[in-house]
């Protein structure tokens, strides 16, 4: 005797396994977006390509095309993907494996199709390309770690340095330990490093004692409250600045009164 299969029992059947097919992808989908949070929220350190908008506006930006990375003849420039803690598809590079050789017409920037890669950032007054203006991050030097602020004749990074003798300069010092040598100190000039990381990809030491951090990370703020008075354009920020002042009542209490009274209202408590 065979069996016939009502129709409800096949409608019901093919709703339990739709639903089943949705919840599946409903906490894949859940597990890949919080994964990319997690990456995004650990991407503080990362280096952008040259005329990266700050970094928010950056990731609002990109359409993650890599059209710049193709455009990078030394290979600098990478696409995060999964497990770089990185967010996901944006360009970036690592300076101790393959620097910014800063190309003087800079090819990764104009390509970009959004803007993320601002051409006005990387151009003088008169539209020619300038890579002074690449501002990807700034060298920083680990005094303990350089083997030049131990007496050690080293000036790697001094001489790899494309903008020589202005982003680093050597300064030279008597090493009193010895008493016949000069310590040769590497001293990055932050106005003018451009981040770049041909220091640290030159630099001997095992982990490398001069690196590359985004600028925000490296540089610390005065404060706008702070003027240099001997810079004429800085006083400009204060022209039509006013002051609040703010009057304290002086209290004419002898200080024995004071400390009575506050005892005495600490007791009634």
């Amino acid at each position: 005797m065979s069996i016939t299969k009502k129709p409800q029992d096949k409608d019901r059947r093919k709703f339990l396994l739709s639903t089943a097919r949705a919840i599946g992808l409903a906490v894949f989908g859940g597990l890949t977006w919080s994964a990319y949070l997690s990456e995004v929220k650990a991407s503080s350190l990362i280096l952008r390509p040259p005329a990266a908008l700050d970094e928010d506006d950056f990731l609002a930006t990109c359409i993650k095309c890599g059209l710049c990375v193709e455009a990078c003849p030394f290979d600098t420039l990478k696409l995060a993907k999964p497990g770089d803690n990185l967010p996901l598809g944006t360009p970036y590079f690592i300076p101790r494996d393959i620097p910014c050789y800063m190309c003087v017409d800079i090819p990764c920037v104009p390509i970009c199709p959004t803007d993320a890669l601002d051409l006005k950032k990387v151009q003088n007054k008169d539209g020619e390309f300038e890579i002074r203006q690449m501002e990807m991050g700034v060298a920083v030097v680990d005094d303990k770690s350089c083997v030049a602020f131990w007496g050690i004749q080293c000036d790697a990074c001094y001489r790899a340095c494309p903008l020589l003798g202005e982003a680093i300069d050597i300064v030279y010092e008597k090493n009193e330990r010895t008493g016949k040598h000069a310590f040769l100190k590497p001293v990055v000039d932050t106005d003018i490093c451009t981040g770049c990381g041909l220091c640290e990809k030159a630099c001997i030491t095992e982990k490398p004692a001069i690196f590359v951090l985004p600028r925000e990370v490296a540089l610390g703020k005065v404060g706008d409250h702070y003027i240099k008075g001997w810079d004429e354009d800085d006083e400009q920020r204060v022209q039509n600045a006013t002051i609040d002042t703010v009057k304290t009542n002086i209290n004419k209490k002898k200080a024995i009164d004071s400390l009575n009274s506050g005892l005495k209202d600490l007791l009634d408590d």
